[in-house]
């Protein structure tokens, strides 16, 4: 099993930044990339960004590639989503995941068995 911990989140005001944190722990090298995913009020969940744990470049959503950028560290088994030029649009319940296929297929929700709580993300106009 994994079970995944997030901190961050909180209110800022338009063009401000936040930095969210997940925290992975148990069978972790039985997962191949982290994921962040958001969800507003009245909108499906929203795929955003992935991580391998190891060799492999990130993938971004269009709508946030030039504003957000995933990291992961892996001696913390940390995964981080740095929010950048934030805007009211990015108000929503974001959430991290573990998924067990690589990267580059895991775009869909169902590829992430693991998820944690969420953290809410409000930006003011």
């Amino acid at each position: 099993q994994v079970q995944l911990v997030e901190s961050g989140g909180g209110l800022v005001q338009t063009g401000g930044s936040l930095r969210l944190s997940c925290e992975a722990s148990g069978r972790t090298f039985s997962t191949s990339a982290m994921g962040w995913f958001r969800q507003a009020p009245g909108k499906e969940r929203e795929f955003l960004a992935a991580v391998s744990w190891g060799i492999g470049s990130p993938r971004y959503v269009d709508s946030v590639k030039d504003r957000f950028t995933i990291s992961r560290d892996r001696t913390k088994n940390t995964v981080y989503l740095q929010m950048n030029s934030l805007k009211p649009e990015d108000t929503a319940v974001y959430y991290c995941a573990a998924s067990v296929v690589p990267v580059s297929v895991a775009i869909a929700s169902a590829a992430y068995p693991y998820w944690g709580q969420g953290t809410q993300v409000t930006v003011s106009a």
